[in-house]
């Protein structure tokens, strides 16, 4: 049994202990203590939520050395994330960290020679490369033939934009706790991106800055040359502060894939050059953040992380890169 403690009481860690709940693990896991700075609201949060017998405490540190759970959740501000998880990899836990892992690459190079010095698991939540959609993506891509584009979007207006119009910095749109589109949206379709393709040679971006100081909406070019006549264009699309619904795609020389959500695959549709098109229904949990659990699971079981890791530090390499050579307008 895998026991777990929540750093953080969002919707997304709502979201987790759904998941948790219907992962299928082979020992089990759980969720047994919640946390936040404030002890009545972590309480609150537990049994909200259906977790009446877990503890709930404001006293991380204590909890963390207390013996009483085996890895931690962090859903806190992203700015927060490099130093939870240090802090409980010091004290020998396994580490499920959301996404963004942290808000700069040697962050995680740190905690992932940190976490192996320990014999502890650090692993980011990145749900969408562990959907049962995203292995069906890549499955078609042979059919594709040479592929020359791929065009990755996601798109959502936050409630919590008003707040900023009206004068205000909520944290998701706070520069010193690592809020803005690119770190809460952007990830998506770069990790989707940097899964399937790899990290690119070079990379353009422009993003529109918003009063806050963060990027409310961005576009970045990937370049993939690869050897003479089949190099690759990645194109991806983010925004907090607009909404859009057109699906992501992956063109090659002999068809082109539509992806209906780049972070839950539920519908692909290949359409080959001579028009024929066959639809791809996905089977899979509505709830996608169960998949990474029970990768999550099978890496504290003894599976090799170090493909995981590599993966999200090449993403969190690309965010770099698009925040030191982009536009910002």
């Amino acid at each position: 049994m895998i026991r777990i403690a929540t750093i953080g009481t969002s919707v997304i860690t709502e979201t987790f202990a759904d998941a948790v709940a219907s992962a299928e693990v082979g020992e089990g896991i759980a969720i047994t203590a919640v946390t936040s700075r404030d002890a009545a609201k972590a309480r609150a949060f537990a049994d909200r939520i259906g977790l009446t017998t877990a503890t709930a405490t404001d006293d991380l540190d204590d909890l963390l050395r207390s013996g009483a759970v085996d890895a931690v959740y962090i859903a806190s501000p992203n700015g927060a994330h490099a130093a939870q998880a240090r802090t409980a990899i010091a004290a020998g836990l396994h580490v499920f960290v959301e996404k963004p892992a942290t808000t700069a690459s040697a962050e995680w190079d740190e905690l992932v020679a940190a976490a192996r010095a320990a014999g502890v698991v650090v692993f980011e939540g990145m749900r969408n490369v562990y959907d049962p959609g995203f292995a069906a993506v890549r499955d078609v891509l042979p059919e594709l033939g040479t592929l020359r584009r791929a065009s990755f979007s996601y798109c959502q207006r936050s409630a919590r934009y008003d707040r900023v119009l009206a004068g205000e910095t909520p944290a998701i749109f706070d520069p010193a706790l690592g809020g803005g589109a690119l770190w809460d949206l952007g990830v998506y379709p770069i990790s989707a991106m940097v899964a399937l393709f790899g990290e690119p040679d070079a990379v353009a971006a422009v993003s529109p800055r918003i009063a806050t100081g963060v990027e409310g909406a961005g576009t970045a070019l990937l370049a993939y040359p690869g050897a003479a006549g089949d190099g690759m264009i990645g194109e991806v699309t983010y925004s907090k502060i607009t909404r859009s619904d057109v699906p992501s795609e992956i063109q090659g020389e002999l068809g082109t894939l539509e992806i209906d959500h780049i972070a839950q695959p539920r519908h692909l549709v290949l359409t080959t050059i001579d028009g024929a098109r066959r639809e791809i229904p996905i089977d899979a949990a509505a709830n996608n953040m169960r998949y990474e659990v029970e990768r999550f699971a099978a890496l504290v079981a003894g599976a090799d992380p170090a493909a995981d890791q590599a993966r999200t530090a090449g993403v969190l390499r690309v965010i770099e890169r698009i925040r030191a050579d982009g536009i910002l307008v």
